[in-house]
């Protein structure tokens, strides 16, 4: 059952108090002064507070309310807490939300619009501290994977990330090979890289071919080598991929842009393990770790018969998947955060920009988007303009105008905490815009 702490001097206002909230289900506690209030939170499992403004006989100047206000603030920051006051403090009130309160209520209070206010915070307060129990649970399994494997400097936050390095990391020691998949500019090179950096052969080359840029008629020698003489202008011999990467990890990217040649010969060297150069006879053993990448559809390749299907199987030993950018929306702000140059900072309308955007050109665009918006601002904060996203993706995060906070105050009878959440504000957000427009509370 929630828990409201009632610090009020006065024990009609905590008896009316219980009896409201016990129709609700909630239980309230009583101090009778700002000392024993702390003492009783000290003790923990209060969800909200309620407090007074004044507690000494004859004060009606608040300062009371703002000093247990403060202390509470400071020893439970994130304990919501509810002012109640008389009209006459109104001025002390309002300072008093900007610094982090949760709301006010005069007194006269109306019974159902504490209760909804109430019941809205315990709820907001519940899923806070539920927020932050996964996010502590994710920063110490997050921190545990950095410190059992090298995970070369990867920026991520999302579960989804992380269950893919544990993924990946789990299996780089063995020696099957593994395929990853994920769209262009996800960073795949990224995942082979730490593949190969957690593997038994991580003292050994990392050598990365992007099958994509290669001419057909060059991926023979590319990958195996050439003997001099082998065709005219090879006045020397040549070492291949394979025979580079002896010991190590090859990286073969977009693999699904080999043609079938290509493909016959790469399967006989990966289930072999030997090969001639171009132009030569002499067969060459390697002992390789084969990490392949894709952002095609190998197995529709298959049944169209454009990819060997016995190759599919020699390289799909382990499949990593990498979802896009756009599915793992709590990678975004570190990493543009991570991106950032000459010490520029995000304000706070350009992350929520960053975090409507889809990112169809996945971490490649966020990369190239942030370093722009860093070189073209003229100030130390990047602004929402400086992206040079297309206006509908700036349009999905408006500043809200006074008609539009109307109409959400509106919707949630007054309860600032639900109308800040809609608008996609804080609370001290929101009362600034109510008095930049000069929207009362009423």
């Amino acid at each position: 059952m929630p828990s409201i702490l009632v610090i009020d001097d006065n024990p009609a206002v905590a008896t009316a108090l219980d009896t409201l909230f016990s129709l609700h289900d909630i239980e309230v506690e009583h101090a009778s002064s700002p000392t024993a209030g702390l003492h009783r939170l000290q003790r923990g499992d209060i969800d909200l507070v309620i407090q007074d403004m004044n507690f000494e006989a004859d004060t009606t100047s608040g300062e009371e309310g703002r000093v247990l206000f403060h202390a509470i603030r400071d020893g439970w920051p994130d304990l919501p807490i509810i002012l109640l006051t008389a009209w006459t403090q109104l001025e002390q009130a309002v300072a008093l939300v900007r610094a982090g309160a949760a709301d006010y209520i005069g007194k006269p209070w109306d019974d159902a619009k504490l209760v909804a206010t109430a019941q809205n915070l315990i709820e907001l307060h519940e899923l806070q501290r539920e927020s932050r129990r996964t996010r502590t649970a994710g920063r110490l399994r997050r921190r545990q994977l950095q410190e059992t494997y090298d995970l070369r400097g990867y920026v991520f936050e999302d579960a989804r990330s992380e269950q893919l390095l544990t993924l990946a990391c789990q299996v780089a020691r063995s020696a099957l090979p593994v395929l990853i998949m994920g769209p262009n500019g996800s960073g795949k090179e990224r995942i082979a890289d730490i593949v190969h950096a957690n593997a038994a052969v991580a003292s050994g080359p990392f050598v990365a071919v992007n099958c994509g840029a290669l001419p057909a008629e060059l991926i023979e020698s590319e990958l195996f080598g050439t003997e001099a003489g082998a065709y005219t202008g090879a006045t020397r011999m040549r070492i291949g991929k394979f025979e580079a990467a002896n010991g190590g990890t090859l990286f073969l990217d977009e693999i699904g842009t080999l043609p079938l040649a290509g493909q016959t010969r790469l399967l006989r060297a990966l289930e072999t393990g030997k090969f001639t150069r171009l132009g030569g006879t002499r067969e060459i053993s390697v002992t390789v770790r084969v990490v392949s990448a894709t952002n095609a559809n190998l197995q529709a390749m298959v049944k169209a018969g454009s990819f060997r299907e016995d190759l599919f199987y020699r390289l799909n030993g382990i499949t990593l998947a990498i979802a896009p950018l756009g599915d793992r929306r709590d990678d975004i702000l570190p990493l543009a955060r991570n991106f950032m140059i000459d010490g520029k900072a995000l304000a706070e309308s350009t992350e929520r920009v960053l975090l409507a955007h889809d990112w169809p050109g996945n971490v490649r665009e966020l990369r190239h988007v942030i370093q722009r918006a860093c070189v073209i601002t003229p100030s130390d904060e990047v602004r929402p303009e400086h992206l040079q996203l297309p206006e509908t993706i700036a349009a999905d995060v408006p500043e809200p105008d006074a008609a539009t906070i109307r109409t959400a105050l509106a919707r949630h009878r007054g309860v600032i905490a639900q109308a800040a959440a809609e608008l996609g504000l804080s609370r001290q957000a929101l009362y600034r815009r109510m008095e930049r427009h000069g929207i009362g509370r009423d």
